[in-house]
């Protein structure tokens, strides 16, 4: 054993291993260097294409996030190739297991593929894009991600969902027109229901000419159903995408406000005890 240990030439070996590790270190530096360049090449062309075609935002960003993933993807198997060829494996093989690979999960990984299909149509028949509001596989956020195998949703209290493609059986999509705000408002028996939808109109008005989100309206329709102790007066609105919250929130404190300088009551349980005298 202390023969075959004196028999290395240590000094070539040391020599040979931090050549190696220079190499290594080196390819690393330009990976990152070349990814991101590439990175923001990508990001510059999509900026010039939508600004040439008039692609809006959301597809902008869709397209651009997965050239992006794909770009990183077929790089980093570049630099792993190289790396290893610096190990004087046969890289010919190594291409070639990847390819055998590749067939195998065609075959077996059906899941994986039904992904990748689902995926491409996603993006071919432009269902959905980033920073849509959508409901997908019963789930309801904002798209921040689409790629070929999953899409990432965010709710609205900050809970990231990773939906597999495969999943995404129906789709709608909430942020492809005008939407509407909807707000009920119950007012009492007693009261007069004329007089409570001037009310309520008024304030409609005052709110579409200082509220630029809003689209059409807000108009009072009429009453809407009568409630066991309430007769619900409704009114409805077109906003701009993903500001019918907002303006519900709005309507309802000015209407609110509006009907109880009016003297009209909006109606709410009483529970009424009775003390037994004996």
């Amino acid at each position: 054993m202390n023969d075959w240990l004196t028999s290395i030439n240590w000094e070539g070996f040391l020599l040979a291993a931090a050549l190696l590790a220079l190499q290594v270190i080196g390819i690393l530096i330009v990976y990152f260097i070349v990814r991101a360049i590439g990175k923001r090449v990508i990001s510059s062309s999509f900026e010039r294409m939508s600004t040439q075609r008039n692609m809006s935002p959301g597809r902008t960003k869709t397209l651009e996030k997965l050239s992006i993933n794909i770009f990183s993807y077929v790089l980093l198997f570049i630099v792993v190739t190289i790396v290893i060829g610096l190990f004087d494996y046969d890289v010919t093989a190594l291409i070639a297991g990847a390819g055998l690979v590749g067939l195998a999960i065609g075959f077996g990984a059906q899941g994986l593929v039904s992904d990748v299909v689902t995926g491409f149509f996603l993006l071919l028949e432009k269902q959905l894009e980033v920073e849509e509001y959508v409901t997908v596989a019963g789930i309801d956020g904002v798209v921040e991600e689409v790629g070929l195998r999953t899409t990432r949703l965010r709710s609205f209290d900050g809970t990231v969902h990773y939906i597999p493609n495969r999943e995404i059986g129906s789709l709608s999509n909430h942020s492809r027109s005008n939407m509407q705000a909807l707000v009920d408002i119950g007012i009492s028996y007693n009261d007069n229901i004329d007089k409570a939808i001037t009310v309520i109109q008024d304030v409609c008005d005052r709110v579409a000419a200082d509220d630029e989100t809003v689209v059409e309206g807000p108009d009072v329709i009429g009453v809407q159903s009568l409630g066991d102790s309430d007769v619900v007066i409704r009114v409805i609105a077109k906003t701009k995408n993903m500001e019918q919250w907002g303006l519900e929130r709005k309507l309802r404190k000015g209407i609110k406000e509006a009907l109880d300088a009016n003297g009209i009551e909006i109606p709410f349980p009483h529970q009424v005890y009775i003390e037994k005298k004996e």
